[in-house]
């Protein structure tokens, strides 16, 4: 006998890990409704946001990396990074000893767009948990460090990224950021008005 406690019987294993998969599913559908009614004037599509906040935790990479990041065909990859270029959003740069291979970077265009989605999920989801019992969010407090490292096991498994990039994020101009009013304590701070019955978000 080991002092190890056992691990979790395989039925057991099973029913966590199917409601795992349902509840982050469901929860990223949300999000992503959440989202666009929050700011349904964002040109960029959930996708094109994704690769972009994919290539700003993996600077450099190339459309064949992304595509393989993100499960994508390289095709759509690439048909993706050449809109983004036409919006200032990606740079690329030839590499290489022929100069064939090719790097692509965010902008800070497009670190501002990253930055305006990640900020956009993030008030969505402080009005869901405003509404939650002092017991749930205490618990989803909690877990978050175990979903951080769910979540990094989940992409070592799919040779995802490692730590995101230690770049610092351009922070927002004023003209270009919303304004909320705090539902909890009245505080403003920046992200998407949201509140029961908004429509989008109020320009400052």
């Amino acid at each position: 006998m080991t002092g190890d406690s056992p691990g979790p019987r395989p039925a057991e294993s099973d029913a966590v890990s199917e409601g795992l998969a349902q509840s982050v599913a469901r929860l990223r559908r949300a999000l992503r409704r959440g989202a666009r009614l929050a700011d349904p004037g964002n040109p960029l599509t959930v996708t094109q946001l994704e690769l972009l906040a994919t290539l700003a935790d993996v600077p450099r990479a190339g459309p064949d990396e992304l595509a393989r990041l993100l499960r994508m065909r390289q095709d759509r990859v690439t048909a993706m990074v050449s809109r983004l270029c036409g919006k200032d959003m990606i740079r690329q740069e030839a590499g290489g000893p022929d100069g064939r291979t090719v790097h692509l970077t965010v902008t800070d265009t497009g670190w501002r767009s990253v930055q305006a989605w990640q900020a956009t999920n993030a008030a969505v989801l402080h009005l869901a948990l405003a509404g939650l019992p002092e017991r749930q969010r205490k618990a989803l407090t909690s877990a978050i460090p175990a979903l951080a490292a769910l979540a990094s096991a989940v992409d070592r498994l799919g040779g995802g990224p490692e730590p995101p990039s230690d770049r610092p994020a351009p922070s927002l101009p004023a003209s270009s950021c919303c304004v909320r009013q705090d539902v909890t304590d009245g505080r403003r701070c920046q992200g998407p008005a949201l509140s029961p019955g908004s429509r989008g978000c109020r320009r400052t």
